[in-house]
């Protein structure tokens, strides 16, 4: 039987939810385009891009949800750690993506409560899997965000340098965390499932591109 997470662990995860969802993100790292000159954008360049990067602020926003409903369930005290270690730098890309943002004179998206809440629940439900399907589940997650973030690069206007300079970072570490879940033992996940999530993601995309 699956051993509930204690009240301690409970109340933490709470708590978290409310900080990501209430609280403005506090970055422990340099923002990636500090020092970054603010390009002249045209009045549709620049709608453009803080819609693009309102769009990455609410994936990261799911990013934190899914690894804290995660990290509530999983077994294996190093999984646990792996995924608390993505949620950390997860909130750093909170932080910059909000910046870029508000600079860009746009907001983030109005759903992100019920793109939070069904994260959560949809992460817990991968650690109740079991680990090596939890961490495998954080592997396809990131490698998805990755290739996301890679079709956005495409997409920001090329002046857009300081947009460009976060998304460049974010891309790095994703890509990091994908390969440690799979250093510390997760599994590949079915192929239907990746598509399913592919689904929802893209879900999520094109809905907070507008509101």
């Amino acid at each position: 039987m699956f051993p509930l997470p204690d009240l301690d662990r409970l109340i933490v995860a709470f708590d978290n939810g409310l900080r990501t969802l209430m609280a403005p993100a506090r970055s422990a790292r340099p923002h990636p385009d500090a020092g970054v000159d603010d390009a002249d954008l045209g009045t549709e360049q620049r709608a453009l891009s803080a819609a693009l990067m309102r769009v990455n602020h609410s994936g990261e926003i799911c990013a934190q949800a899914l690894y804290q409903g995660q990290a509530l369930t999983a077994r294996d005290p190093a999984a646990r750690a792996a995924l608390e270690q993505a949620a950390s730098e997860e909130t750093d890309h909170l932080a910059w993506t909000a910046h870029r943002i508000a600079e860009l004179g746009g907001r983030v998206s109005v759903l992100n409560p019920m793109f939070y809440a069904s994260s959560f629940a949809l992460g817990a439900l991968a650690g109740i899997a079991g680990d090596k399907w939890n961490l495998g589940f954080l592997a396809e997650t990131e490698r998805q965000v990755e290739s996301h973030l890679g079709g956005h690069l495409a997409r920001l206007p090329e002046t857009d340098a300081k947009s460009r300079a976060i998304v460049d970072q974010m891309m790095v570490d994703e890509a990091r965390h994908a390969a440690t879940a799979l250093a510390y033992g997760g599994a590949e996940l079915p192929q239907p499932l990746r598509q399913a999530m592919k689904l929802g993601s893209r879900v999520m995309t094109e809905t907070t591109f507008r509101v």
